[in-house]
């Protein structure tokens, strides 16, 4: 990478990290709707402080079912779509990124295709020509398709040794089985040696169409500079594209307690059942009784009840899981084996306790003041402003949420939290997935061999 050009991004980068944190409540947001002479739309937060340009978009839907035998095809494209594209073969592509201190990336998930590009203001040409290419011309060449299967290979493999991640992988194949939410996005070691170039090259044709495509910016951009980039970068795509349907589904397996025996020190634990969407209207309550519950770090019940007072676990935690096409409220943690059905009845109680009592006065006002106080901090970066502006397109939370976020979390009433409570949390119907040797815990179903 160009010395100079490293230097100036990690020192405008760090600038706005600083302007930022010195007075995150008293920056406006001010977002504006921009489109492009081609029809293409994008959010963006202007700021001309500091010469850096972050762009975000996804691609809704894409990448979410890959074909059967052929599962990791959208990771794998993920990882090989700035491996070479246009005139540049591999090396080139990456030399060029680095000498313009360019930072390109893309990311596969189960609802959406994600790409991700920062820039200095100075190089933004070079930046958007090279993201172009990566969409609409990589080369998906053998060596390179080959050096990143085996990366996400050796990956898979190390992860088959992690308790932590035998219990996601089991946890989220008990709740959605025969969904795609229930699949390994990475693929599997059988599927990903089948994946071509030719598959590579179709999935980039199917799935990346201007009809699914959302964009955020932020930075040092003008309007109608934006406009015209989003043209020059996504332009060239298709203007429609037919991507399998991912239906609805509603987790499985509630009530169960599976184990899959390891021979390890500790039991990893989680447990999960139906939560709720992004768009509910119970979100802001859900969100203000999670922090209480396990989501606000030590000040949670949880942490205080499992760790602080008992010794069982270094860390337990709660958390909300919003997607397209379901939702969770979870909970997880580890304890020593001998402790493991004292930790899983502790959960369990204050489980059931907020389901019947709530939170107190105190303890309401509390999560209201973090939730809010803390979210400027969220915003701490040009990239982190990009990303959040995509997701709140993404949820369909309009424009101006930003400015009414705070309003919504503190109208959230005590019988809000009650309702909600009463509505998620029912500790009978946890799905429970234990990995270790836990002792105290009659699983319904132990898997020797894991998953």
């Amino acid at each position: 990478m160009n010395a100079l050009h490293r230097t100036s991004l990690v020192a405008a980068t760090a600038l706005v990290l600083t302007v930022l944190s010195v007075a995150p409540s008293a920056w406006a947001i001010d977002i504006k709707r921009v489109v492009s002479p081609g029809g293409i739309e994008a959010w963006l937060v202007e700021d001309h402080k500091v010469p850096v340009i972050a762009l975000e978009w996804a691609f809704e839907g894409a990448g979410g079912t890959d074909p059967q035998g052929k599962e990791g095809l959208a990771n794998l494209a993920s990882h090989t779509l700035d491996e070479g594209a246009g005139p540049y073969d591999s090396q080139a592509f990456q030399t060029r990124l680095q000498d313009s201190a360019v930072s390109l990336s893309y990311s596969a998930g189960r609802d959406a295709f994600s790409g991700s590009l920062r820039t200095l203001s100075d190089r933004r040409d070079e930046a958007f020509d090279l993201a172009r290419l990566s969409l609409a011309e990589p080369r998906f060449e053998t060596e390179a398709i080959e050096r990143m299967r085996a990366a996400v290979l050796s990956s898979l493999k190390r992860d088959l040794a992690d308790p932590n991640y035998v219990g996601r992988r089991l946890f989220y194949s008990t709740a959605f089985p025969d969904h795609p939410y229930g699949g390994e996005i990475r693929g599997t070691l059988d599927s990903l040696p089948r994946i071509t170039a030719d598959d590579l090259r179709g999935f980039v044709k199917s799935q990346f169409g201007r009809d699914r495509l959302v964009v955020a910016a932020a930075g040092d951009i003008a309007p109608d500079d934006l406009a015209k980039a989003l043209d020059r970068i996504f332009g060239g795509l298709p203007a429609k594209t037919t991507v399998a349907t991912i239906p609805d589904v509603t987790p499985k397996g509630l009530g169960e307690t599976i184990l899959a025996p390891r021979p390890t020190a500790q039991t990893v634990m989680l447990m999960g059942q139906p939560g709720v969407k992004r768009d509910d209207p119970d979100w802001y309550a859900a969100s203000v009784m999670n922090y209480v519950l396990g989501g606000g770090g030590f000040g949670s019940r949880l942490m205080e009840e499992v760790r602080e007072k008992r010794g069982l676990s270094y860390g337990v935690y709660s958390y909300l899981i919003p997607m397209d096409h379901t939702a969770l409220v979870m909970a997880g943690g580890s304890t020593v084996n001998a402790k493991a059905g004292q930790a899983l009845d502790i959960i369990r109680q204050e489980w059931a306790r907020m389901a019947k009592d709530g939170l107190t006065d105190e303890e309401l006002a509390d999560a209201k003041t973090y939730l809010t106080g803390s979210f400027p901090l969220q915003l701490g970066s040009t990239q982190s402003i990009a990303r959040i502006l995509l997701q709140v397109q993404r949820d369909r939370l309009g424009i101006g949420y930003l400015d009414q976020r705070d309003r919504y979390i503190n109208a959230v009433t005590q019988d809000d939290i009650r309702r909600v409570a009463k509505r998620l949390l029912d500790p009978a119907t946890l799905l429970t997935v234990l990995v270790g040797r836990p002792e105290g815990v009659t699983p319904t179903k132990t898997l020797e061999g894991g998953s």
